[in-house]
Protein backbone atom coordinates (compact mmCIF):
# COMPACT_ATOMS: atom_id res chain seq x y z
CA UNK A 1 0.00 0.00 0.00
CA UNK A 2 2.99 2.37 0.94
CA UNK A 3 4.64 1.78 -2.79
CA UNK A 4 1.30 2.75 -4.33
CA UNK A 5 1.08 5.85 -2.49
CA UNK A 6 4.73 7.01 -3.14
CA UNK A 7 3.73 6.42 -7.04
CA UNK A 8 1.17 8.50 -6.87
CA UNK A 9 2.76 11.44 -5.33
CA UNK A 10 5.62 11.20 -7.69
CA UNK A 11 3.26 11.28 -10.47
CA UNK A 12 4.51 13.96 -12.57
CA UNK A 13 8.63 13.80 -14.06
CA UNK A 14 9.23 17.68 -15.98
CA UNK A 15 11.70 17.72 -17.94
CA UNK A 16 13.02 21.16 -18.61
CA UNK A 17 14.95 20.93 -21.91
CA UNK A 18 17.04 23.27 -24.00
CA UNK A 19 17.66 22.57 -27.51
CA UNK A 20 20.78 23.65 -29.82
CA UNK A 21 19.68 22.21 -33.11
CA UNK A 22 22.90 23.87 -34.90
CA UNK A 23 25.17 22.20 -32.49
CA UNK A 24 26.86 25.49 -31.21
CA UNK A 25 26.83 23.68 -27.78
CA UNK A 26 29.64 20.67 -28.81
CA UNK A 27 31.23 22.42 -31.64
CA UNK A 28 32.18 25.93 -29.92
CA UNK A 29 32.19 25.31 -25.95
CA UNK A 30 33.18 21.23 -26.81
CA UNK A 31 30.69 20.43 -24.17
CA UNK A 32 29.57 16.46 -24.33
CA UNK A 33 25.67 16.30 -24.76
CA UNK A 34 23.23 15.86 -23.70
CA UNK A 35 23.73 17.83 -20.74
CA UNK A 36 21.85 17.43 -17.66
CA UNK A 37 21.90 18.86 -14.63
CA UNK A 38 21.53 22.71 -13.04
CA UNK A 39 25.52 22.86 -12.32
CA UNK A 40 26.45 21.19 -15.50
CA UNK A 41 23.81 23.34 -17.72
CA UNK A 42 24.93 26.56 -15.98
CA UNK A 43 28.66 25.05 -17.01
CA UNK A 44 27.75 24.61 -20.56
CA UNK A 45 26.32 27.85 -20.70
CA UNK A 46 29.46 29.62 -19.27
CA UNK A 47 31.86 28.26 -21.80
CA UNK A 48 29.44 28.43 -24.77
CA UNK A 49 28.72 32.20 -23.74
CA UNK A 50 32.91 32.67 -23.33
CA UNK A 51 34.09 31.71 -26.86
CA UNK A 52 30.84 33.02 -28.07
CA UNK A 53 29.37 36.26 -25.94
CA UNK A 54 27.08 36.96 -28.89
CA UNK A 55 25.67 33.03 -28.66
CA UNK A 56 21.73 33.07 -28.12
CA UNK A 57 21.85 29.27 -27.11
CA UNK A 58 23.99 30.30 -23.77
CA UNK A 59 20.95 32.69 -23.21
CA UNK A 60 18.26 29.81 -23.79
CA UNK A 61 20.66 27.37 -21.53
CA UNK A 62 20.08 30.08 -18.89
CA UNK A 63 16.32 30.77 -19.28
CA UNK A 64 15.98 26.60 -19.10
CA UNK A 65 18.25 27.14 -15.69
CA UNK A 66 15.78 29.53 -14.51
CA UNK A 67 13.04 28.18 -15.43
CA UNK A 68 13.74 25.10 -13.33
CA UNK A 69 14.60 27.05 -10.27
CA UNK A 70 11.24 28.84 -10.28
CA UNK A 71 9.28 25.32 -11.10
CA UNK A 72 11.65 23.90 -8.26
CA UNK A 73 10.28 27.08 -5.73
CA UNK A 74 7.15 26.09 -5.95
CA UNK A 75 7.46 23.13 -3.85
CA UNK A 76 5.22 20.33 -5.49
CA UNK A 77 5.71 17.36 -3.87
CA UNK A 78 4.10 14.77 -6.98
CA UNK A 79 6.99 16.62 -9.73
CA UNK A 80 10.65 15.69 -9.94
CA UNK A 81 12.22 18.04 -12.37
CA UNK A 82 15.16 17.89 -14.24
CA UNK A 83 16.59 20.37 -16.32
CA UNK A 84 18.52 19.35 -19.32
CA UNK A 85 20.20 20.42 -22.58
CA UNK A 86 20.67 18.88 -26.11
CA UNK A 87 22.64 19.24 -29.30
CA UNK A 88 21.80 19.03 -33.07
CA UNK A 89 24.61 19.03 -35.91
CA UNK A 90 26.26 22.19 -37.36
CA UNK A 91 25.52 20.34 -40.66
CA UNK A 92 21.66 20.94 -40.33
CA UNK A 93 18.86 19.91 -41.85
CA UNK A 94 18.71 15.91 -41.73
CA UNK A 95 21.90 14.93 -39.71
CA UNK A 96 20.94 17.70 -37.28
CA UNK A 97 17.35 16.28 -36.52
CA UNK A 98 18.79 12.68 -36.06
CA UNK A 99 21.16 13.46 -33.68
CA UNK A 100 18.39 15.42 -31.61
CA UNK A 101 16.53 12.52 -31.79
CA UNK A 102 19.37 9.99 -30.68
CA UNK A 103 20.27 12.21 -27.39
CA UNK A 104 16.54 12.70 -26.45
CA UNK A 105 16.14 8.73 -26.22
CA UNK A 106 19.23 8.53 -24.44
CA UNK A 107 18.27 11.21 -22.62
CA UNK A 108 14.51 9.94 -21.45
CA UNK A 109 16.48 6.27 -20.76
CA UNK A 110 17.94 8.55 -17.85
CA UNK A 111 15.44 10.26 -17.08
CA UNK A 112 11.31 9.06 -18.07
CA UNK A 113 9.89 12.29 -18.35
CA UNK A 114 6.25 12.69 -18.37
CA UNK A 115 6.15 15.84 -19.77
CA UNK A 116 8.36 18.18 -20.99
CA UNK A 117 9.01 22.47 -21.11
CA UNK A 118 10.70 22.78 -23.94
CA UNK A 119 13.61 25.96 -24.31
CA UNK A 120 14.66 27.32 -27.92
CA UNK A 121 16.06 30.62 -29.28
CA UNK A 122 12.58 31.42 -31.49
CA UNK A 123 14.28 30.01 -34.75
CA UNK A 124 14.04 25.70 -34.29
CA UNK A 125 10.30 25.57 -32.60
CA UNK A 126 8.75 24.01 -35.82
CA UNK A 127 11.60 21.82 -36.55
CA UNK A 128 12.28 20.51 -33.06
CA UNK A 129 8.71 20.42 -31.89
CA UNK A 130 7.11 17.29 -34.06
CA UNK A 131 10.54 15.16 -32.83
CA UNK A 132 10.05 16.04 -28.64
CA UNK A 133 6.26 15.69 -28.86
CA UNK A 134 6.05 12.17 -31.05
CA UNK A 135 7.87 11.00 -27.93
CA UNK A 136 6.67 12.51 -24.58
CA UNK A 137 4.04 15.07 -24.38
CA UNK A 138 4.81 19.33 -24.78
CA UNK A 139 3.28 21.31 -21.72
CA UNK A 140 5.35 24.69 -22.37
CA UNK A 141 7.35 25.85 -25.17
CA UNK A 142 9.51 29.01 -24.02
CA UNK A 143 10.59 30.92 -27.03
CA UNK A 144 13.58 33.36 -25.80
CA UNK A 145 14.68 36.01 -28.51
CA UNK A 146 17.25 38.09 -27.56
CA UNK A 147 17.57 42.11 -27.17
CA UNK A 148 20.88 42.70 -28.92
CA UNK A 149 19.37 45.75 -29.78
CA UNK A 150 16.05 47.35 -30.42
CA UNK A 151 15.57 47.62 -34.52
CA UNK A 152 13.90 51.13 -34.56
CA UNK A 153 16.01 52.51 -31.89
CA UNK A 154 19.05 51.15 -33.58
CA UNK A 155 18.09 52.74 -36.32
CA UNK A 156 17.59 56.28 -34.99
CA UNK A 157 20.70 55.97 -33.04
CA UNK A 158 22.54 55.60 -36.37
CA UNK A 159 20.51 57.86 -38.32
CA UNK A 160 21.02 60.55 -35.47
CA UNK A 161 24.66 59.88 -35.29
CA UNK A 162 25.33 60.35 -38.88
CA UNK A 163 22.95 63.28 -39.07
CA UNK A 164 25.37 64.73 -35.93
CA UNK A 165 28.53 63.81 -38.03
CA UNK A 166 27.04 65.70 -41.57
CA UNK A 167 26.66 69.04 -39.43
CA UNK A 168 29.73 68.99 -37.13
CA UNK A 169 32.34 67.48 -39.68
CA UNK A 170 33.06 70.59 -42.02
CA UNK A 171 34.85 67.44 -44.26
CA UNK A 172 30.96 66.42 -44.89
CA UNK A 173 29.29 69.65 -43.91
CA UNK A 174 30.89 71.49 -47.32
CA UNK A 175 28.82 68.97 -49.54
CA UNK A 176 25.86 68.06 -47.19
CA UNK A 177 25.10 71.69 -46.26
CA UNK A 178 27.02 74.11 -48.26
CA UNK A 179 25.69 72.81 -51.96
CA UNK A 180 22.37 72.99 -51.05
CA UNK A 181 22.74 76.39 -48.93
CA UNK A 182 24.19 77.87 -52.07
CA UNK A 183 21.55 76.79 -54.03
CA UNK A 184 18.96 78.36 -52.10
CA UNK A 185 20.88 81.33 -52.19
CA UNK A 186 21.07 81.09 -55.89
CA UNK A 187 17.22 80.65 -55.54
CA UNK A 188 16.37 83.60 -53.37
CA UNK A 189 18.41 85.92 -55.71
CA UNK A 190 17.08 85.03 -59.12
CA UNK A 191 13.60 85.07 -57.13
CA UNK A 192 14.11 88.67 -56.41
CA UNK A 193 15.58 89.45 -60.07
CA UNK A 194 12.22 87.51 -61.38
CA UNK A 195 14.73 85.51 -62.95
CA UNK A 196 13.37 81.37 -61.68
CA UNK A 197 13.09 80.14 -65.14
CA UNK A 198 16.99 80.17 -65.67
CA UNK A 199 17.52 78.63 -61.87
CA UNK A 200 17.91 75.07 -63.31
CA UNK A 201 20.46 76.23 -65.90
CA UNK A 202 22.28 78.12 -63.05
CA UNK A 203 22.04 74.90 -60.67
CA UNK A 204 23.44 72.74 -63.08
CA UNK A 205 26.20 74.36 -64.00
CA UNK A 206 27.08 75.01 -60.38
CA UNK A 207 27.07 71.42 -59.87
CA UNK A 208 28.42 70.63 -62.59
CA UNK A 209 31.57 72.64 -61.98
CA UNK A 210 31.55 71.50 -58.24
CA UNK A 211 31.89 67.92 -59.79
CA UNK A 212 34.32 68.79 -62.12
CA UNK A 213 36.82 70.42 -59.16
CA UNK A 214 36.24 67.60 -56.63
CA UNK A 215 36.76 64.90 -60.05
CA UNK A 216 40.14 66.21 -61.15
CA UNK A 217 41.55 67.32 -57.64
CA UNK A 218 41.86 70.82 -59.08
CA UNK A 219 40.96 71.67 -55.29
CA UNK A 220 43.95 69.59 -53.77
CA UNK A 221 46.11 71.43 -56.53
CA UNK A 222 45.04 74.79 -55.65
CA UNK A 223 45.69 73.96 -51.93
CA UNK A 224 48.83 72.33 -52.67
CA UNK A 225 49.90 75.61 -54.60
CA UNK A 226 48.98 77.70 -52.02
CA UNK A 227 50.89 75.91 -49.42
CA UNK A 228 53.70 75.94 -51.35
CA UNK A 229 53.61 79.74 -52.23
CA UNK A 230 53.37 80.19 -48.36
CA UNK A 231 56.16 77.68 -47.56
CA UNK A 232 58.15 79.00 -50.34
CA UNK A 233 61.72 79.30 -49.38
CA UNK A 234 64.34 81.09 -51.79
CA UNK A 235 67.45 79.27 -53.03
CA UNK A 236 70.72 80.32 -52.73
CA UNK A 237 71.80 83.42 -54.24
CA UNK A 238 74.14 81.70 -56.94
CA UNK A 239 71.29 79.48 -58.51
CA UNK A 240 68.97 82.07 -58.85
CA UNK A 241 71.37 84.26 -60.69
CA UNK A 242 71.63 81.13 -62.83
CA UNK A 243 67.92 80.44 -63.27
CA UNK A 244 67.22 84.29 -63.78
CA UNK A 245 70.02 83.89 -66.41
CA UNK A 246 68.36 80.26 -67.72
CA UNK A 247 65.11 82.30 -68.50
CA UNK A 248 66.98 85.41 -69.78
CA UNK A 249 68.91 83.44 -72.13
CA UNK A 250 65.83 81.37 -73.72
CA UNK A 251 63.84 84.21 -73.92
CA UNK A 252 66.52 86.12 -76.30
CA UNK A 253 66.68 83.05 -77.99
CA UNK A 254 63.33 82.44 -78.82
CA UNK A 255 63.36 86.29 -79.88
CA UNK A 256 66.54 85.16 -82.13
CA UNK A 257 64.53 82.64 -83.75
CA UNK A 258 61.49 85.03 -84.15
CA UNK A 259 63.44 87.78 -86.00
CA UNK A 260 65.46 85.59 -87.95
CA UNK A 261 62.46 84.38 -89.32
CA UNK A 262 60.57 87.68 -89.73
CA UNK A 263 63.89 89.09 -91.50
CA UNK A 264 63.78 86.08 -94.21
CA UNK A 265 60.22 86.44 -94.85
CA UNK A 266 61.18 90.19 -95.46
CA UNK A 267 63.61 89.82 -97.76
CA UNK A 268 62.84 86.18 -99.76
CA UNK A 269 60.53 86.39 -102.49
CA UNK A 270 58.11 83.37 -102.32
CA UNK A 271 58.45 80.83 -105.49
CA UNK A 272 56.46 79.05 -107.24
CA UNK A 273 57.23 75.14 -106.85
CA UNK A 274 59.73 73.38 -105.64
CA UNK A 275 62.73 73.89 -107.77
CA UNK A 276 62.37 77.62 -106.91
CA UNK A 277 62.32 77.23 -103.22
CA UNK A 278 65.55 74.82 -103.25
CA UNK A 279 67.13 77.35 -105.22
CA UNK A 280 66.31 80.08 -102.84
CA UNK A 281 67.72 77.85 -99.90
CA UNK A 282 70.98 79.69 -99.60
CA UNK A 283 69.89 82.67 -99.12
CA UNK A 284 66.68 81.60 -96.72
CA UNK A 285 69.77 80.40 -94.49
CA UNK A 286 71.73 83.29 -94.99
CA UNK A 287 69.11 86.34 -94.32
CA UNK A 288 68.10 83.69 -90.73
CA UNK A 289 71.36 83.79 -89.78
CA UNK A 290 71.71 87.05 -90.51
CA UNK A 291 68.45 87.64 -88.24
CA UNK A 292 69.25 86.07 -85.42
CA UNK A 293 73.19 85.79 -84.62
CA UNK A 294 72.91 88.27 -82.51
CA UNK A 295 70.23 87.52 -80.02
CA UNK A 296 71.02 83.64 -80.19
CA UNK A 297 75.03 84.41 -79.04
CA UNK A 298 73.96 86.69 -76.38
CA UNK A 299 71.65 84.81 -75.23
CA UNK A 300 73.73 81.23 -75.25
CA UNK A 301 76.51 83.73 -73.45
CA UNK A 302 73.85 85.11 -71.09
CA UNK A 303 72.67 81.26 -69.98
CA UNK A 304 76.47 80.07 -69.32
CA UNK A 305 77.06 83.41 -67.77
CA UNK A 306 74.47 82.52 -64.99
CA UNK A 307 75.66 78.66 -64.87
CA UNK A 308 79.58 80.61 -64.56
CA UNK A 309 78.37 83.09 -61.63
CA UNK A 310 77.42 79.68 -59.48
CA UNK A 311 79.91 78.08 -60.22
CA UNK A 312 82.70 80.82 -59.02
CA UNK A 313 80.44 80.39 -55.81
CA UNK A 314 80.51 76.67 -55.79
CA UNK A 315 84.24 76.65 -56.61
CA UNK A 316 83.10 74.25 -59.37
CA UNK A 317 86.45 73.17 -61.16
CA UNK A 318 84.18 73.62 -64.43
CA UNK A 319 84.44 76.99 -64.17
CA UNK A 320 87.10 78.25 -66.08
CA UNK A 321 86.09 75.64 -68.78
CA UNK A 322 82.58 77.07 -69.11
CA UNK A 323 84.00 80.69 -69.55
CA UNK A 324 86.48 79.24 -72.17
CA UNK A 325 83.26 78.22 -74.40
CA UNK A 326 81.50 81.62 -73.48
CA UNK A 327 84.38 83.39 -75.16
CA UNK A 328 84.17 80.50 -78.17
CA UNK A 329 80.32 81.48 -78.36
CA UNK A 330 81.14 85.04 -78.56
CA UNK A 331 83.53 84.66 -81.47
CA UNK A 332 81.15 82.29 -83.62
CA UNK A 333 79.37 85.41 -84.03
CA UNK A 334 82.40 86.23 -86.36
CA UNK A 335 81.24 82.84 -87.91
CA UNK A 336 78.28 83.10 -88.62
CA UNK A 337 78.21 86.37 -90.61
CA UNK A 338 81.15 85.34 -92.61
CA UNK A 339 79.15 82.14 -93.32
CA UNK A 340 75.67 84.32 -93.93
CA UNK A 341 77.65 86.53 -96.39
CA UNK A 342 78.22 83.50 -98.39
CA UNK A 343 75.39 82.23 -98.52
CA UNK A 344 73.95 85.49 -99.48
CA UNK A 345 76.83 86.39 -102.00
CA UNK A 346 78.85 83.81 -103.07
CA UNK A 347 81.05 86.71 -104.98
CA UNK A 348 82.58 88.15 -102.05
CA UNK A 349 84.77 85.07 -101.58
CA UNK A 350 85.53 82.94 -98.32
CA UNK A 351 88.22 85.61 -97.26
CA UNK A 352 86.28 86.74 -93.91
CA UNK A 353 84.90 83.56 -93.28
CA UNK A 354 88.25 81.45 -93.32
CA UNK A 355 89.72 84.22 -91.14
CA UNK A 356 87.25 83.77 -88.86
CA UNK A 357 87.33 80.14 -88.09
CA UNK A 358 91.48 80.46 -88.08
CA UNK A 359 91.20 83.34 -85.33
CA UNK A 360 88.21 80.69 -83.12
CA UNK A 361 90.53 77.70 -83.75
CA UNK A 362 92.76 80.35 -82.15
CA UNK A 363 91.17 81.43 -79.33
CA UNK A 364 90.04 77.80 -78.53
CA UNK A 365 93.88 76.47 -77.91
CA UNK A 366 94.48 79.89 -76.15
CA UNK A 367 91.52 78.98 -73.98
CA UNK A 368 92.34 75.82 -73.24
CA UNK A 369 96.51 76.82 -72.15
CA UNK A 370 94.83 79.82 -69.81
CA UNK A 371 92.76 77.24 -68.02
CA UNK A 372 95.44 74.58 -67.43
CA UNK A 373 97.42 77.36 -66.17
CA UNK A 374 95.03 79.04 -63.76
CA UNK A 375 94.05 75.37 -62.82
CA UNK A 376 97.71 74.72 -61.33
CA UNK A 377 97.74 78.10 -59.85
CA UNK A 378 94.52 78.41 -58.33
CA UNK A 379 94.05 74.49 -57.20
CA UNK A 380 93.67 75.32 -53.44
CA UNK A 381 90.46 77.71 -54.67
CA UNK A 382 88.74 74.81 -55.89
CA UNK A 383 90.14 72.27 -53.56
CA UNK A 384 91.27 70.07 -55.94
CA UNK A 385 94.47 67.65 -56.30
CA UNK A 386 97.52 67.51 -58.01
CA UNK A 387 96.14 64.41 -59.64
CA UNK A 388 93.07 65.91 -60.75
CA UNK A 389 94.73 68.63 -62.45
CA UNK A 390 96.50 66.07 -64.30
CA UNK A 391 94.12 64.49 -65.37
CA UNK A 392 92.53 67.49 -66.82
CA UNK A 393 95.44 68.25 -68.72
CA UNK A 394 95.42 64.97 -70.42
CA UNK A 395 92.00 64.81 -71.24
Amino acid sequence: MGTDQSKSVESGRVLILCVDRDGDLTAKAQAKTPVIGRKENIDAAVALALRDPEEADANAIFEAVRIYDHLKSENKSNEVLEVASISGSELGDVNADRKIVTELNELLSTFPATEVVLVTDGYTDEAVLPLIESRVPVSSVRRLVIKHSESIEETAALFSRYLRMLVQNPRYSRIALGIPGVLFVILGVLSMLNLLSIFWLVSLFFIGAFLLVKGFGIDKQVGRGYTWIKEYSPPPLPRQISSFAAIAGALSIILGVYVGWTNTAAEIVPAQNLAGWLSLLPQIVGYFIKGSMNLMVIGLSVVLFGRAVRMYFERDPKLLRNVALIVSIGWSRQILNGASDVLLNVTLGYTELIFSIVVGIMIGIASVLLILVIHRSSKEFFGETQEQVEQLAEG
